[in-house]
């Protein structure tokens, strides 16, 4: 066997697998993980009413990173808004690690909280800021600070403010909540029911891998997870490095109550079909 063929014959091993996968969870029904998408990753293609009609179709239970003039839309399908979108100016290089952008940033947030709440949406957005030069210890620090300032009104609220760790290695140069370690620690120190980490297990598998083990140990910190295939954030397919019915499984055995939601960019067409293969993939 010469080399191609060999790759040739690992590739239709791997397809197979994939296609046995996808049969298996067909075969199960209904997904114990509450999975949802992102909406910015098809509104290249469609409206909001149309990703909507589609979740319905497929099976999934949420729409991610949406503002609150969206609730209403996302709301009449059924669907939750299981992810409020960040307003100016809490974005992803404006974060909690520096004291001089706290009154600005909490804010926001405030608002956010005040308006899911009246909508009865449960997750909102933060996030740490990138460092600028910053030591990790200071800025962790400062995201103490601020949340402790904000997770009081969280509470009466009953609205989860999530911080979401992203990696600065290819997409976001210079954040400073890129392990997991530091965003648990920060978990630690708030220590409120309402102030969680938004899990984004394509940015954590770009920084650190061990996937599994690092979400299972320490559950009771995160609220939220997001997907995405690593390289290239594209489908959950066998192309990626990621065992993603694996790591479902994994996170549904723990009991986990919150929302499990993709958020790749497809290339596949039509590229709804990515979205409905990802649903059976973690239909576990």
């Amino acid at each position: 066997m010469n080399r191609r063929t060999a790759l040739r014959t690992a590739l239709a091993g791997s397809a197979l697998t994939l296609g046995q996968q996808l049969g298996a969870a067909k075969a199960e029904g209904q997904s114990t993980l509450k999975q949802g998408v992102s909406l910015w990753c098809y509104e290249k293609w469609f409206t909001l009413d149309q990703l909507c009609q589609e979740a319905v179709r497929i099976g999934l239970q949420g729409i991610d990173l949406v503002t609150p003039d969206q609730y209403a839309t996302v709301q009449k399908y059924g669907l939750v808004p299981s992810m409020t979108s960040g307003s100016k100016p809490n974005t992803i290089p404006i974060g909690l690690n520096r004291l001089e952008n706290h009154d600005r940033v909490l804010a926001s947030v405030k608002n956010d909280i005040t308006l899911a709440a009246a909508a009865k949406v449960q997750n909102v957005i933060t996030f740490s800021g990138n460092r600028g030069g910053m030591p990790d210890a200071q800025g962790l620090e400062n995201c103490v600070i601020g949340l402790n300032k904000i997770k009081g009104y969280a509470e009466e609220k009953g609205v989860t403010v999530n911080l979401e760790l992203l990696n600065s290695k290819v997409d976001h140069k210079d954040y400073m909540a890129d392990h997991s370690a530091w965003g648990f620690e920060l978990m630690r120190r708030v220590n409120s029911p309402r102030i969680k980490l938004l899990f984004d297990l394509y940015h954590m598998q770009i920084m650190e891998g061990d996937l599994i083990r690092t979400v299972t140990n320490n559950m009771q910190y995160i609220g939220h997870f997001h997907t995405g295939g690593n390289p290239g954030r594209h489908e959950l397919d066998d192309t990626q490095e990621v065992n993603w019915r694996g790591v479902a499984k994994a996170i549904a055995a723990t009991g986990y109550q919150g929302f499990f939601s993709h958020e790749f960019i497809p290339v596949d067409k039509p590229p709804i079909h990515s979205l409905d293969l990802a649903y059976q993939l973690c239909n576990v």
